[in-house]
């Protein structure tokens, strides 16, 4: 399970010194950082807060409903500190070789000096402790990751992805550390890493404020306002406030419901898209602040990004299997894309997507650049090579067929049947409905068809699909484990 660490590879064996001698000696046990209990209190502020705002909302008079769902909140939040402040106390970690022994004291390390691999421990449990090795050939990613109150105690998150991790389960995580000694633990998990300095540039992109114009081409520009608008009913309702009943959200209605729809309604739209641009413009800022996509070493790539929650995640480039191209409809018609990296022990489906963004919604030349830098070759379709090979005719009649049967012909079925029983206005809107619908479903079905393309570049296997979302994949080839194999001929009659 453990590699040799041999004395002719670069930048192990300072690395394995380092790690070994550690802080204080030999494969000592470390503790977390003691302001973790500061981080665990802090969880306590919901409910404070909750209280505040239900006392300004209400004038000073909470609902007993309010004062049970605050207590309950309040009770939660003690049990979630409790278990924390627990896990702190019994979380202990090391750096030792393989073959160290431990009774349970720190230091007990004997045969650590002589041992030629070394495994990453952390040792945790309450009634029953548990403790997880991973030997440091095996760990692929180390992400350090600050929340607002983590950056204002100056200690963060590190977290540790392994080979074969991509569900989270076999990832070590260490929550808090101080920021120096973080630094110092991940160049000690990635001192297999090679020391040879980047034949190319080291750094593959910065941020580019210009950026910006491409933020409102996104999801959050409309999506985000009604999650928004969601998540704050969600909180009132649970503290015991109705908006429907404040007075501010009564008058609101009432003035929209005294104009004329014709002026309302577009006022309504547009202050949405003023809310949303606004509100993506600052999600940018937040997730893509100082960002920074560089090879630290000729084995290794990282990036870093971050405003309020700050995030430094490293990958291996022997872990890194391909890149993904993504250009959404919205910030397709604009001209831009997305670059996101395929890769092994970047942890479950949420960490995963909060892990592989190589760069934020830019030019499409800038994404194809990116991804270039990140696969150290041309992407596939920046360049010259071979075109992607179309698919047949038969996959643009299926998705005209299904998109006439799943998003026409209900609509169009309901408008027409609450016409013929209520009023024939709305049969006027049922064909209306047929018009508009049909000609946007063979819209979408032909860009989806034009999309849709496969093909070997090299080293590379490339796909091309979708039409909300077009993604371009290059995937290396020795990175596919399995492919369908072909059907033999059918012989029909038999002889």
């Amino acid at each position: 399970m453990s590699a040799p660490l041999g004395p002719e590879a670069p930048g192990t064996h300072a690395g394995a010194e380092h790690a070994t001698q550690g802080s204080g000696g030999t494969a000592e046990w470390r503790r977390l950082d003691p302001r973790t209990l500061l981080v665990h209190c802090g969880w306590l502020a919901a409910p404070l807060g909750s209280l505040a705002l239900t006392a300004l909302a209400t004038g000073g008079r909470i609902t007993a409903k309010a004062w049970f769902t605050l207590a309950a909140l309040a009770a939660s939040f003690a049990v979630v500190t409790t278990i924390g402040l627990i896990r702190w106390a019994r979380t202990e970690f090391r750096i030792a070789a393989t073959g160290s022994r431990d009774d349970g004291m720190a230091g007990g390390a004997g045969g650590g000096r002589g041992s030629a691999a070394l495994t990453f421990d952390v040792r945790s449990g309450l009634l029953t402790r548990r403790l997880r090795s991973v030997p440091l050939h095996r760990i692929r990613t180390v992400d350090l990751t600050a929340s607002p109150l983590h950056r204002l105690l100056g200690v963060t998150v590190l977290r540790a992805g392994t080979a074969g991790s991509g569900d989270g389960s076999k990832e070590l995580s260490l929550e808090a550390l101080a920021v120096p000694e973080a630094e110092r633990l991940r160049a000690e998990l990635l001192a297999y890493a090679d020391a040879e300095a980047a034949t190319n540039d080291p750094v593959v992109a910065r941020i580019n404020w210009r950026w910006l114009r491409y933020a409102p081409l996104t999801f959050w520009v409309i999506g985000g306002v009604f999650v928004v608008a969601g998540s704050a009913y969600r909180v009132l309702d649970g503290i015991g406030i109705e908006p429907w009943k404040l007075g501010f959200v009564q008058r609101a209605f009432t003035e929209l419901g005294a104009g004329a729809l014709w002026l309302t309604v577009p006022a309504v739209l547009l202050a949405v898209l003023a809310l949303g641009s606004v509100g993506a413009v600052v999600l940018y800022v937040e997730n893509w602040w100082n960002y920074c996509l560089e090879w630290t070493d000729a084995r290794t790539l990282r990036v870093r990004r971050g405003l309020f929650t700050t995030r430094a995640v490293t990958l291996e480039r022997a872990r890194l299997r391909g890149v993904l191209l993504r250009e959404p409809l919205l910030l397709r018609a604009g001209g831009g894309a997305m670059v996101r990296a395929v890769a092994g022990g970047l942890g479950n489906r949420e960490e995963n997507r909060k892990r592989s963004g190589l760069l934020p919604p830019a030019p499409r030349t800038e994404a194809l650049r990116v991804a270039g830098g990140t696969l150290r070759a041309p992407f596939p379709g920046s360049g010259a090579p071979a075109a992607l090979a179309p698919h047949p005719r038969v996959a643009l009649r299926r998705r005209r067929v299904r998109g006439l049967l799943f998003a026409v012909l209900p609509g169009t079925a309901v408008l027409t049947g609450l016409g013929a029983a209520f009023t024939p206005v709305l049969l006027h809107c049922a064909w209306i409905y047929a018009v508009l619908t049909t000609a946007l479903v063979l819209w979408l079905a032909r860009d989806a068809y034009r999309s849709l393309g496969h093909g070997v570049d090299g080293p590379y296997l490339v796909t091309r699909s979708g039409t909300f979302s077009r993604d371009t994949l290059a995937l290396q080839r020795e990175a596919i484990a399995a492919h369908p194999e072909p059907r033999p001929p059918v012989n029909w009659p038999p002889p």
